[in-house]
């Protein structure tokens, strides 16, 4: 479980705080989704849970050890998956996986069959003789995730890690992602893919200029933003339209009219179809309609600025 309070970071006295006031819990068997525009901080979030750079103020508390002050203790619980993975260039997977092992204290024979076991997971056992230079994008990601896996840790962070990634790899990481739920980890994925973290997410985070403006839960995902109501008739006058107007904002398309800011509760939207139904209109259908994730999303952060 990953507990972050009051968190803050400021890189510089002329400039906004980069994270501001940040207050988030990722609870196991959880997959918490982090979205927000490039320069929304994210990244800068994922680093400070990570050890990599410390708060201005505030604390991260990893299986109750403290980030800052119990720093070993804390990391040895977090697998984190940078964007953007950087190793040893020359350096080979399997020599490397035993390197990070010993940090958890596991014994060299051990580390050796559990990094055999992770290339093999990953697709990448193959290429165990080749330097990592010499690896394309999604593989050193797909490493990476290896690495992250060494010390079997309880939470684990990706930073925007499905992009570069094909279709396959997109689908692969989604199905890892969910076993590691499954298995009750931790998960804090950030990523600009929304449509990835409405897939896989319990809920979402939206971060603006730093802070957490909004946390959708799954449940409310199908609900977001403006609610219109979809109705098809057998046929559309303008009679239909003014008796519609009464409800909200009609907008017509051939036999399809879309009424728009509703003034009426949702477990009355049945009026609707009464009024059409004793006018001596043939209701086709009538659904209701939500925004997407997407629209939902870009309504709260706006342009960033």
């Amino acid at each position: 479980m990953i507990h972050i309070t009051h968190l803050t970071k400021q890189f510089s006295r002329n400039q906004p705080p980069a994270v501001k006031n940040l207050d988030l819990e990722i609870n196991d068997g959880e997959i918490m989704g982090f979205a927000g525009l490039n320069g929304a901080g994210k990244t800068t979030t994922i680093r400070i849970v990570s050890g990599i750079i410390f708060p201005t103020s505030g604390k991260v508390l990893v299986n109750g050890k403290d980030i800052v002050k119990e720093k070993v203790a804390a990391s040895k619980h977090i697998g984190w998956v940078p964007e953007l993975p950087n190793f040893e260039p020359t350096g080979k997977s399997v020599q490397l996986l035993k390197y990070y092992a010993g940090f958890y204290g596991i014994p060299p024979k051990e580390a050796e069959a559990r990094a055999e076991t992770l290339l093999k997971k990953f697709n990448i056992w193959d290429a165990r003789r080749r330097p990592l230079k010499d690896y394309s994008q999604g593989m050193k990601k797909r490493f990476s995730i290896a690495a992250a896996m060494m010390g079997d840790p309880d939470n684990f962070l990706f930073d925007e890690t499905l992009n570069g990634l094909d279709p396959e790899g997109v689908k692969n990481m989604r199905d890892f992602m969910l076993s590691l739920r499954k298995d009750g980890k931790a998960v804090f994925l950030s990523s600009h893919i929304l449509s990835e973290l409405e897939n896989v997410a319990d809920r979402i985070a939206v971060i603006k200029r730093g802070e957490i403006v909004k946390v959708i839960e799954r449940s409310d995902l199908s609900n977001l933003g403006e609610i219109s109501l979809k109705i098809v008739l057998q046929k559309v006058d303008e009679n239909a339209i003014s008796m519609l107007g009464q409800y909200g904002i009609p907008e017509k398309s051939g036999n399809e009219i879309v009424l728009r800011n509703l003034n009426i509760p949702s477990g009355e939207v049945y009026k609707v179809s009464e009024t059409l139904f004793k006018a001596g209109y043939r209701v086709i259908s009538i659904s209701t309609e939500s925004e997407g994730l997407e629209d939902y999303f870009l309504e709260l952060v706006g342009s960033g600025k």
